[in-house]
């Protein structure tokens, strides 16, 4: 059984005031564990799985943790075929002077560390975020949201939970909650737990599209922060936390005197990039962007460069979060798996030209850093340095 819901409209009456106008102060997004009792167990293309774990004296790879990005990659291929014009962040679609800009994403197997932690608001921004994230990279608005939740057995106050966090989402990118679907499937999914997957589709006119196509050699290469680990590489994550021997309540091992549970670093909301990457579009210099999601620097980055050309990373231009260094010492993660993996605490990058570069870095300050991360090089491939 299927149930409808119908959110809210696009556009409102004219007389209306725009939805951005009807909102409080935004307040920053907090995670909230269960209360003593309550239990807390141990524990691009976007992929998921339950494959058993690696070896306890070999390196831990995406792979062996039962998702394969290559093969990703080659259904991609495969679907160029029948449908050749696929490929990008977001999908295009004509309409006036304009483009409409499509994007659709889930959140993997975050979700099941939601179930284990008990925090549901906050994984609809992550919902949100994935999709925005995508279909700003070519430089379009967003305006607005669908959401799929799907269950055995609808608990209305789970899913109101998880409601609320898309709506939380679509307020930080300006975009309206247009409607969903709410499936009801019996048997499919374990008791208490549900899937969900979302869709976005934004607006750009046809002559400030961002495509990647002006990019040349010495290029700048901006990195935008991330929160943590975002919404990508949690089928490793997850393995990584089991060898380890933490609970998600235990403290995460960190030398900077900040005070984080594992969970908390592992469930940090994705960073909604729309409003920080528009106004620096709207400043102009921008030439491609890219969301560093599965696949990280490694298979993202390529995406929006001409062909023959290819990035140099300085890898010590940024502070990588401490969550990685977790990650990547519990696991025995080779410095490229990591990198092909996860975003490494950058969560968006701008390609933009060196005359823009420093005007760029010097706007961006305080809550909203960025980083010159590295430069457009000859040749193919992401290089790190």
């Amino acid at each position: 059984m299927t149930t409808s819901r119908v959110l809210h409209f696009l556009r409102g009456p004219a007389t209306s005031p725009a939805p951005a106008d009807r909102r409080g102060p935004r307040q920053q997004q907090r995670l909230r564990f269960p209360q003593a009792g309550e239990g807390m167990p141990r524990v691009s293309v976007a992929c998921s799985s339950s494959s058993s774990t690696a070896g306890e004296d070999e390196g831990m790879t995406y792979k062996g943790a039962g998702v394969d990005i290559d093969a990703g990659t080659e259904l991609v291929r495969r679907i160029r075929k029948m449908a050749p014009g696929i490929g990008g962040f977001g999908g295009l679609f004509p309409f006036g002077n304009h483009f409409l800009v499509a994007g659709t994403d889930g959140v993997g197997t975050k979700l099941k560390l939601a179930f284990e932690t008990g925090i549901h608001d906050t994984i609809g921004i992550d919902l949100v975020a994935m999709s925005v994230n995508d279909i700003v990279t070519s430089g379009a608005e967003p305006m607005f949201f669908l959401d799929y939740y799907a269950t055995s057995k609808l608990d209305v106050d789970l899913a109101e939970k998880v409601i609320k966090g898309i709506v939380n989402g679509c307020e930080q990118s300006d975009c309206v909650l247009l409607g969903g679907e709410t499936a009801e499937m019996p048997d499919f999914y374990a008791e208490g737990e549900y899937d969900i997957s979302g869709f976005a589709v934004g607006k750009v006119k046809k002559d400030k599209l961002i495509d990647g196509k002006n990019i040349v050699k010495g290029d700048v290469l901006i990195g935008l922060p991330s929160s943590g680990v975002h919404s990508n590489g949690f089928s490793l994550a997850r393995r990584v936390l089991e060898k380890s021997g933490l609970s998600l309540s235990d403290q995460l091992p960190r030398n900077d005197g900040i005070t984080t549970t594992v969970g908390e670093a592992l469930m940090a909301p994705t960073v909604i990039y729309v409003k920080q990457v528009l106004e620096i579009i709207s400043k102009g210099g921008v030439k491609g962007l890219a969301h560093i999601t599965g696949g990280g620097f490694t298979d993202n980055i390529p995406r929006v460069f001409p062909s023959g050309l290819g990035a140099k990373i300085f890898t010590g231009s940024w502070e990588v979060p401490p969550v990685f260094k977790w990650l990547q010492q519990v696991g025995n993660i080779d410095g490229a798996e990591m990198r092909r993996t996860f975003n490494m605490g950058i969560g968006m990058v701008l390609v933009v030209s060196r005359e823009s570069a420093d005007r760029i870095i010097e706007d961006t300050h305080g809550s909203n850093p960025a980083y010159r991360i590295g430069e457009v090089i000859e040749g193919e491939g992401v290089h790190y340095v």
